[in-house]
């Protein structure tokens, strides 16, 4: 299994928004600053995940997104299978046919590594990642950085 790109900034902006949960909507293009992602790519993600409801759009001024829940209440896995990802460590993508159209010899150990991703990674919320300190730490100096850059374009 891989987790693509997709899946990896679809994690990383929603722990985003759930480091900045009740301080109003958080803007795209707030959150391609502070991570490095490309707004477009953001964009669709987005799309995604707020047909998923996992987050929630504010039009107009102060606009944005939300979490659409508490973050303790937001799985990993959840927004990894929101966007499509598939938690899957088989060759035939679980259809049971790796070997031409029967199940090779080590289909049952990489299904069962699948499982185990999936519940790791649905044993983990975002609430959980934010209240790490290394998380902490890395969002403070992202912030500081974003506040220099306005800075030095306002100048």
């Amino acid at each position: 299994m891989k987790l693509t790109t997709k899946g990896r900034y679809a994690v990383t902006a929603m722990l985003d928004l759930a480091l900045h949960f009740n301080q109003g909507a958080v803007t795209l293009a707030d959150i391609a600053g502070r991570q490095g992602i490309s707004l477009s790519y953001l964009e669709q993600l987005f799309a995604k995940l707020r047909r998923g409801g996992l987050v929630e759009s504010v039009r107009g001024p102060g606009g944005g997104y939300n979490l659409a829940r508490d973050p303790s209440q937001i799985a990993v896995a959840e927004i990894i299978v929101t966007i499509n990802e598939n938690i899957d460590a088989t060759r035939c993508g679980g259809e049971k046919n790796c070997h031409g159209d029967e199940t090779c010899l080590t289909h049952q150990l990489w299904e069962d590594l699948s499982d185990r991703i999936y519940n790791f990674l649905n044993s983990i919320t975002l609430g959980d990642l934010v209240n790490k300190p290394h998380v902490q730490e890395v969002a403070l100096h992202q912030e500081g950085r974003m506040q220099t850059n306005r800075q030095t374009v306002a100048s």
